[in-house]
């Protein structure tokens, strides 16, 4: 029988199990697959250009960090890919490479279970939860655009499951076998995020023994691009795309739109080890919160944002100091960035953590911005190497950005943030596994 632990003792991390990683995936602009996503990162590539999805030359905004070179029949079958929505499709592609990832085990042996050989627990003990913030938009876009335009009026059966959020963790579900929890967050572009803080909350509940987390969004369509440009939200940076996107500069214009998704295998520290899984990282310390101010704007002063990263760090039993990088939310959008710049200047104060948005490169991914740039925490944990705020030229705030291609320093622990509409704040605490397990031996 598998027992809850008291309750009293999930809140603080000396009390409780540790939460670790042991299975990556990635579906991005700049490489599919989190190893191709990395090299892209560091490596000064940008995945941002002119949208070639559809025709968007007559609209004001004809940028994006599109996903380029996705095969879906690489990653499903084809009955699969007729039934998805393509933030499904990214889902489940991300999740085949992060259950595959951690099935394999330390020594690269299956250590496996489950429907398909890639489970590291027992169906009913493995979960997902689901961040997306927009799931089915470029199927409800398109589906009412043929409905509008056609004489016969005929939608596809498929229509309502293709666009539900809960869907891809359904499909996951459907085909590895999961019969344990199934949650979907939708916090706007603080879903990623928050789907992973949830995995951890399942895990230390005693209601699962793995949890997927998952983030995943794909609205590059007319409709989203036409509302977010006429809140003049994005750059228009038409014809630079690769300097369209800076974060965190003075000269910054609106973010640009990307796309892509995500997915991290959770477990507790005990069963990874038991079964002899790599451990990637530890997840230390996470918060969620609300700025209670306004729809679509942060609190000028970052005061929920800094709330949110002092519980985060609280958590996890942590000072500022020993934060050694933090993958900001950094859009490019020039109040946003301003407040989550306040927000650092009033938690880290005289501290001075390696700091950089990534976006710059990808574009806003939304749900599925929330866990890769999680995994880039994780990477520049184990590499020891920092990925570069690019395009940023004169910063608005004296604060340690990584403007060159990258930054080699040994990070021990790595903040990223997640903010979105409706006041939503998320931040996550990653930790280099091998480092405590040595501090707690002196």
């Amino acid at each position: 029988m598998h027992r809850p632990p008291d309750i009293g003792t999930i809140g603080n991390m000396k009390e409780r199990e540790r939460i670790v990683v042991t299975g990556m995936g990635a579906v991005t602009p700049v490489g599919i697959g989190t190893e191709e996503y990395w090299k892209g990162l560091i490596s000064g590539v940008c995945g941002i250009g002119r949208i070639s999805a559809f025709d968007a030359s007559d609209l004001a905004v004809q940028i994006a960090g599109e996903v380029r070179d996705f095969r879906p029949e690489d990653h499903m079958p084809a009955k699969l890919i007729h039934d998805t929505d393509a933030f499904t499709q990214y889902a489940l592609a991300a999740a085949r490479e992060a259950l595959e990832d951690a099935a394999r085990g330390a020594d690269g042996a299956g250590t496996g279970s489950g429907k398909t050989g890639t489970l590291p627990a027992a169906a009913d003990r493995c979960g997902i939860v689901m961040g997306t913030a927009m799931s089915g938009i470029d199927t409800i876009a398109a589906t009412q655009e043929i409905l509008t335009n056609a004489v016969h009026k005929n939608v596809g059966p498929r229509f309502v499951p293709r666009i539900l959020g809960n869907i891809a963790a359904g499909q996951i579900a459907i085909r590895y076998g999961m019969t344990g929890p199934s949650f979907t967050i939708s916090t706007a572009c603080a879903s990623g995020g928050d789907a992973i803080l949830m995995g951890a909350m399942q895990l230390l509940a005693g209601e699962a023994d793995m949890m997927l987390a998952v983030g995943a969004d794909s609205t590059l369509c007319p409709l989203v691009i036409y509302s977010l440009a006429n809140a003049r939200a994005l750059s228009r940076e038409n014809d630079r795309p690769e300097l369209a996107c800076r974060p965190f500069d003075a000269s910054a214009k609106g973010f640009v739109m990307g796309e892509g998704g995500g997915a991290l295998v959770l477990e507790t520290e005990s069963k990874a080890r038991a079964r002899g899984a790599r451990i990637y990282a530890v997840l230390a310390g996470w918060a969620n919160n609300n700025d209670a101010y306004h729809v679509t704007a942060p609190s000028e002063d970052g005061a929920g944002a800094a709330a949110c990263m002092r519980r985060a760090l609280e958590r996890a039993d942590m000072t500022p100091d020993r934060i050694g990088y933090i993958n900001a939310h950094g859009t490019g959008a020039p109040k946003s960035d301003l407040a989550e710049v306040r927000a650092m200047e009033a938690v880290f104060g005289d501290c001075r953590p390696a700091i950089s948005s990534t976006k710059a490169v990808t574009g806003h991914m939304m749900g599925g911005g929330g866990i890769t740039e999680a995994i880039a925490c994780i990477k520049a944990i184990q590499t020891g190497v920092i990925p570069a705020n690019r395009n940023l030229e004169e910063a608005i705030a004296d604060l340690d950005f990584v403007t060159e291609t990258r930054k080699d320093q040994k990070v021990r622990a790595a903040m990223t943030n997640a903010f979105g509409f409706g006041g939503q704040n998320s931040t996550i605490i990653f930790t280099d596994a091998d480092q405590q397990i040595r501090e707690e031996k002196k």
